[in-house]
């Protein structure tokens, strides 16, 4: 049975009020969606296309809107944006786009002009950004990197919010160690300013436990046995010196497009380039290089010649590696054939062979660089990219946190404390707010109000079970009681 598709239509430009009941029923659905995936204890949702394939089960932000089809033009800007917070901050997608639809809920109920709501929206918006990077901060704790605690705190919390890992406590410890370690491996030892930290590679394996997981210095290539057995047993008691290639050494041509390629009579492309290839092998081992890394596919012909002058020859590494690899050894990735400049080569310690569950991996031990790769054990092929996806993300929190060192509190806390300042502040202290604006105190009171009232449900949307919601009103301390 064949199915007949639809030919693509060019996109449509199409103008009408936000407060359209269409749009009202598509951010509800929306919000019910994502809000049901919120927090520690949120919902998985199993994403497929409607029509066959792959299932899809996540929790996370990032997986969910990037599965999710939509075909409103307001989703498609709301789910763009949230895509473009996650890219720079890798966490809180779901917090970002819960909130908006709140908002836009709330501003609805208002009828102010849509002028009026987005000026005072964005002095609320900077009043909390101030309030939370200032010292009088309720809710602000400052991170101190001569103790683990918080920072262990900081990773925990993240792994614990994506409840698709199905971790254990005890995995859930394991983990966040191992993550903390890894980001200790990136920080490099010398005190410049400003400190460029190091590379991380992570790599998921299916079928050992979770508490087999471990992180390594250094980067790991997968590498099939039998190529393994093949790689010559090169030892040196100096570093190792080394060619890290970008471009294919296949001795394939790349595609002319509409162009032509004039080659003279009984000239043989084929044995050209594998001249070529040969002549490049030849530098290779006048220059002295013991190991050559290549991001592409290898020809036969020139990895025997390597191997048959002591040279290791690893090809299909891939993109992702490439990065480290050059950070881990020094050298620039190489991407044409022609003679290679000698300031192209780097050098790393020494080299093992390494093996993980069914996977056989070639590990490149660096002289200094902090350069590490952590390596995920999971049960399954879902659960891992979950993981995979969740240690990246708390990577990156800790990386975030050299840079702004202080975290703030969860659990609600943080949204219902801000909501009690800002009500605080447009009653007691409403010049600082409307300073400018030409806007009166009624409209910031009734902004104000559908502001907190956003941040409040916020917190309230980490309950699924229902448990009853305190508050107190003093100090904005959120709890979740069950019954």
């Amino acid at each position: 049975m064949m199915s007949c598709l639809e030919a693509k239509k060019p996109s449509l430009c199409h103008r009408e009020p936000l407060t359209a009941e269409k749009v009202r029923t598509t951010l509800a659905v929306l919000k019910g969606v994502l809000t049901s995936c919120y927090g520690p204890f949120g919902r998985l949702k199993q994403l497929h296309n409607g029509v066959g394939g792959s299932v899809c089960t996540t929790s996370q932000s990032a997986v969910l809107l990037r599965n999710l089809s939509v075909t409103h033009p307001v989703l498609k800007v709301l789910i763009a944006s949230v895509q473009n917070h996650v890219s720079c901050f890798s966490d809180c997608g779901l917090f970002t786009a819960i909130l908006c639809c709140n908002l836009i809920e709330n501003v609805q109920k208002t009828n102010l002009a849509t002028a009026t709501a987005i000026k005072l929206n964005k002095r609320l918006l900077n009043f909390c950004t101030n309030y939370l990077r200032s010292e009088s901060c309720g809710c602000r704790i400052p991170v101190d990197f001569s103790s683990t605690q918080i920072l262990l705190c900081l990773v925990r919390s993240v792994l614990t919010s994506k409840p698709a890992c199905m971790l254990t406590r005890k995995e859930v410890d394991h983990i966040s160690t191992l993550i903390l370690r890894a980001f200790l491996f990136t920080i490099p030892e010398s005190t410049k300013n400003p400190i460029i930290l190091g590379k991380s590679i992570i790599i998921s394996l299916k079928g050992p436990r979770v508490t087999d997981s471990t992180v390594l210095p250094g980067v790991l290539i997968e590498i099939p046995e039998i190529q393994l057995m093949k790689t010559l047993p090169v030892r040196k008691s100096s570093a190792l010196k080394v060619a890290l290639f970008s471009t294919s050494l296949s001795g394939d041509f790349s595609d002319p497009g509409e162009g032509s390629v004039v080659v003279s009579y009984r000239v043989s492309l084929e044995n050209a380039v594998l001249d070529q290839l040969i002549n490049l092998g030849r530098q290779l081992v006048s220059d002295h290089v013991d190991l050559v890394l290549c991001q592409k596919v290898m020809h036969p012909s020139l990895k025997r010649f390597l191997r048959t002058h002591h040279i290791i020859a690893i090809d299909r590494v891939g993109v992702t590696p490439i990065e480290p690899l050059s950070k881990a050894t020094g050298a620039q990735p190489i991407g044409s054939l022609g003679p290679v400049s000698p300031s192209s080569y780097g050098s790393v310690k020494d080299w093992h062979s390494a093996q993980f569950g069914c996977k056989h991996f070639f590990h490149l031990i660096p002289n200094e660089a902090p350069v590490c790769t952590l390596l995920l054990c999971n049960r399954n092929d879902t659960v891992a990219d979950e993981l995979k996806l969740a240690c990246q993300t708390a990577l990156h929190v800790l990386q975030l946190t050299v840079k702004e060192p202080w975290v703030l509190l969860g659990g609600g806390c943080t949204e219902t404390h801000l909501a009690a300042c800002i009500r605080h502040t447009t009653h007691k202290e409403p010049g600082n707010i409307l300073q400018g604006e030409g806007c009166t105190q009624a409209e910031l009171q009734l902004i104000a109000e559908a502001f907190c009232s956003a941040l409040e449900s916020l917190a309230g949307s980490l309950e699924h079970d229902g448990g009853e919601i305190l508050t107190d009103m003093k100090h904005g301390h959120f709890w979740s009681m069950q019954d």
